[in-house]
């Protein structure tokens, strides 16, 4: 129940009314709960869907696009610019590509990051309103925080001190790609299998596209980079399965 918590904590701004301690061992299971904590995520945004789904389409697609940035107070939003910030600034070295996403700042590559990703989730939005489309609310979630576990599970964390360091120190390897496994069998099982093998497609390719950047420019991952992660793959889901 602690990693759980953690991972409800670290992921959402949900309340958890009880103290947690974030260190150890619970740090690395609190990972294995994160498609869990997207699948709360996604239930979340289809109950809000369902409640306001009558209203003009563009409005419904506004307000779910709120509600997703409130659930997670932002916190991957704030990664993907720190990301887009430390790469264009890091001019190829790792320090300061490193020290650039410890900086609170937004240059103009972030917030042009950050527009195209919102712009694009918005649309997305907005064509699932049309066709009634609410599972792509809950698919999308999973697979953002499917992919910061498959993240950890195979890069290294290259800040000694961060959170992630205890995450990807202590997370339970074996368990972790029973999860990804169970993930996978429960994708099957809510999607035609075609439309599984046109995301886990599309999503492989831009996980190992990003998981390559990360390695040539910082040698492994951070937590910011694990949050633009998650925000690009659920962009990634959304589009798919508004194509499909």
């Amino acid at each position: 129940m602690t990693a759980f918590l953690i991972a409800i904590q670290f992921l959402t701004r949900i309340p958890v009314f009880v103290e947690v301690d974030w260190k150890g061992e619970a740090m690395g299971k609190s990972v294995l709960y994160y498609p869990l904590i997207g699948l709360l995520i996604g239930l979340l945004l289809a109950l809000l869907f369902a409640v306001i789904e009558q209203q003009h389409s563009m409005l419904v697609a506004a307000i779910v696009l709120l509600g997703w940035v409130l659930i997670t107070g932002g916190l991957h939003l704030d990664g993907l610019a720190d990301s887009a910030d430390a790469w264009a600034g890091g001019l190829g070295d790792q320090q300061r590509t490193l020290d650039i996403m410890k900086d609170s700042r937004s240059g103009a590559l972030a917030i042009v990051v950050l527009v195209v990703v919102l712009l694009l989730k918005f649309a997305a939005l907005v064509a699932a309103v049309d066709s009634n489309n609410w599972l792509l609310l809950i698919v999308a979630p999973v697979l953002g925080r499917t992919a910061a576990l498959a993240l950890l599970l195979t890069t290294p964390y290259v800040r000694a001190n961060g959170l992630g360091s205890d995450m990807a120190e202590h997370l339970p390897r074996t368990m972790a790609y029973g999860v990804l496994l169970i993930t996978l069998l429960c994708l099957l099982y809510v999607l035609h299998w075609v439309l599984v093998l046109w995301l886990l497609a599309a999503c492989a390719l831009v996980f190992g596209w990003l998981r390559w950047l990360m390695l040539k420019r910082i040698d492994g991952m951070t937590g910011d980079t694990a949050g633009a992660m998650i925000e690009i793959i659920e962009v990634v889901t959304l589009v798919v399965m508004v194509i499909q």
